[in-house]
């Protein structure tokens, strides 16, 4: 991986792609959600360039010449640490004075052994730890930029106010739910089970590219059984063949949840705050919430 990226690198040498010209920071974002965050605090004063293209599965991302050049000419890389390796390397070789790792303002959950371990980076799914972000994100923009300090700080606390409001609208949503076990095809909503007092049940791992074994799809159809479960949720950007079988095996119905790694024409709002909105009103009816 490591020759490949060198490889890329050089090429990018020859490529102009960067974050962006002219005024303005140079912000280089590697998933939707940071983009999300990167461009309501950065407004106008900010070029944001996300790493991640719509329709593709953020855990899959190979980068090509150009956007391993932006990496390299941005004044502020915000990534999430472990999640993107292709993104790892280009940042350790080109941009580590500009980095902002997502992992170094938040805690990041840990994953069971079990469950394969390690850190999932689906902290977005948590609007606190979003807050969190936001907040961090801002202060670095402020060293990048003082002359825009005030305005940063004025639109985070706006967008902090955006994300009270959905985790607020989560907690009184989530709070009286005939069921509380979350069955998902793809284990990205480990945060938002954590914060709401679900448990959730993945068919494949925190990658969302990971194949269940046979053991791992029994024991889904087994807890389906057991516990009662009548909705199983598939995820955008990711097949929803294994899910939607066990489902029909079950003799359940199947729902999208949408892990907010990118926004699609599949997706079901048109930004962070609207596909959360709209993964609680799928939520309240699939768990029998009133």
């Amino acid at each position: 991986m490591v020759g490949a990226v060198g490889a890329v690198l050089a090429a990018a040498t020859a490529c102009s792609g960067g974050a962006g010209t002219g005024d303005g920071v140079r912000l280089v974002t590697s998933v939707y959600p940071l983009e999300w965050l990167a461009t309501q605090i950065g407004g106008e004063d900010v070029l944001v360039t996300n790493l991640t293209e719509p329709g593709v599965d953020p855990h899959d991302l190979e980068l090509s010449p150009r956007q391993v050049g932006s990496v390299s000419d941005a004044d502020v890389v915000f990534y999430i640490g472990g999640m993107q390796p292709a993104v790892d390397d280009a940042v350790g070789q080109q941009a580590a004075g500009s980095a902002l790792d997502v992992a170094g303002l938040v805690e990041l959950r840990q994953v069971p052994d079990d469950a394969g371990g390690g850190t999932d980076p689906h902290m977005w799914l948590d609007p606190e730890r979003m807050a969190t972000a936001a907040q961090g994100l801002a202060d670095r923009l402020a060293e990048a930029d003082p002359g825009n300090a005030a305005a940063y700080q004025a639109n985070t606390e706006a967008v902090v106010a955006e994300l009270t409001g959905i985790d607020d609208a989560y907690a009184t949503g989530l709070a009286e739910c005939g069921q509380r076990d979350l069955v998902v095809s793809h284990a990205a909503f480990g945060y938002l089970a954590d914060n709401y007092d679900l448990e959730q049940i993945g068919v494949t791992g925190i990658e969302s590219n990971s194949e269940p074994s046979p053991a791992r799809l029994a024991e889904v159809a087994r807890l389906v059984e057991e516990r009662g479960v009548e909705t199983i949720f598939t995820a955008t950007l990711v097949d929803p063949a294994i899910a939607e079988t066990i489902a029909s095996e079950a003799g359940v119905e199947t729902a999208v949840l949408d892990p907010l790694e990118g926004i699609t024409d599949a997706s079901p709002g048109t930004d962070y705050p609207s596909v959360m909105r709209a993964n609680l009103d799928a939520l309240t009816t699939a768990l029998d919430c009133s």
